[in-house]
């Protein structure tokens, strides 16, 4: 069952203007109106909901705020659920798309009085966009980007003529020892006023943060943004119930189908992009019961209250979840 879709009715039909390949696996796609309309404008951090031929609805960061196009970075992985593939194969310079206004769940916090980027691979996209603006608006700032090799370093020209160059610092996994991210002495001083923002896989991310929050960094001066979940481990799951607030409905959910699906089975559908955990758009408050949290977009404090979870993953540690709909 597929149950994604633009979660904002207001979705926009564009056309690839361009289409460049950035380095061996990752494509530079460049959306323009259909009917020559200038674009909503956003701000660093936004992404856009991308529909796919096949029926795939992604999301992807936009690169470029000064841009009056939308520009995406695409990073094909041949072993992922389809939606990179799909664009690096079968979307081409004048395809026709269906992408959704631009929503920022990864913003630049306004209070903060000096920023640290840190981009792993792909995840350098939201964040070149906040190099942009922070540099634009002559805030103090400093990006390390890391990637597997020069080679694989998407943006590399481009960050090596921009005027922030100097605040830009390359890490690679094939390098000398010296040039590689030292993530423990990097962050073991947490600054008041400094806040970090990271992107990239998983694995990196997760390693950012730990060394973060071992420093003693507070929650509120860390920003997160994830691609993708990792798979969940579903080989103990069970079977539980949701209660539907509004009209006491008590709906039951197989340990092989996730709150979504069992919804949509009886004919409640809630807005749903990533399915993943990771993009919000299927958040829902919980009225009672203990949601298992499983996602990557609420942070730990949020999840603690377990007064709201995304019904596209987590599951319920209480026989019944209550739920706000």
């Amino acid at each position: 069952m597929n149950t994604a879709f633009l979660p904002d009715p207001a979705s926009l039909r564009v056309r690839v203007v361009r289409k460049e390949a950035l380095t061996k696996d990752i494509v530079l796609i460049e959306l323009a109106s259909v009917d020559g309309q200038p674009l909503p404008t956003f701000t660093a951090g936004a992404h856009i909901d991308v529909q796919l031929p096949g029926g795939l609805t992604r999301q992807y960061s936009l690169c470029d705020t000064a841009a009056e196009t939308y520009q995406i970075a695409v990073l094909k992985e041949p072993q992922g659920r389809g939606g990179s593939v799909a664009m690096h194969d079968l979307v081409h310079a004048g395809s026709e798309l269906v992408v959704g206004t631009p929503r920022n769940l990864f913003e630049l916090s306004a209070s903060a009085q000096s920023s640290l980027l840190l981009a792993g691979g792909i995840g350098i996209t939201p964040l070149l966009c906040m190099a942009q603006s922070l540099a634009t608006a002559r805030r103090p700032f400093s990006l390390h980007y890391c990637t597997r090799s020069a080679e694989a370093t998407a943006f590399r020209g481009a960050l090596a003529a921009a005027p922030y160059a100097a605040q830009v610092h390359h890490h690679y996994d094939d390098g000398t020892p010296e040039q590689k991210l030292d993530l423990p002495a990097l962050l073991s001083c947490p600054q008041p006023g400094m806040h970090l923002y990271t992107c990239g896989p998983s694995g990196f991310m997760d390693a950012v943060l730990a060394a973060a929050r071992a420093s003693g960094w507070p929650e509120s001066q860390l920003h997160y943004e994830f691609f993708k979940a990792e798979p969940p481990q579903s080989e103990n799951d069970g079977s539980f119930e949701v209660q539907v607030a509004s009209t006491g409905e008590v709906i039951p959910v197989a340990a092989d189908e996730t709150v979504l699906m069992a919804l949509a089975a009886h004919g409640i559908e809630l807005p749903a992009s990533c399915e993943q955990g990771v993009c919000g758009t299927c958040l829902t408050r919980v009225l009672g019961g203990e949601p298992d949290h499983r996602d990557m977009y609420l942070t730990p404090e949020e999840q603690a209250q377990n007064d709201q979870f995304l019904p596209c993953c987590s599951r319920s540690k209480s026989a019944r979840l209550v739920l706000d709909i």
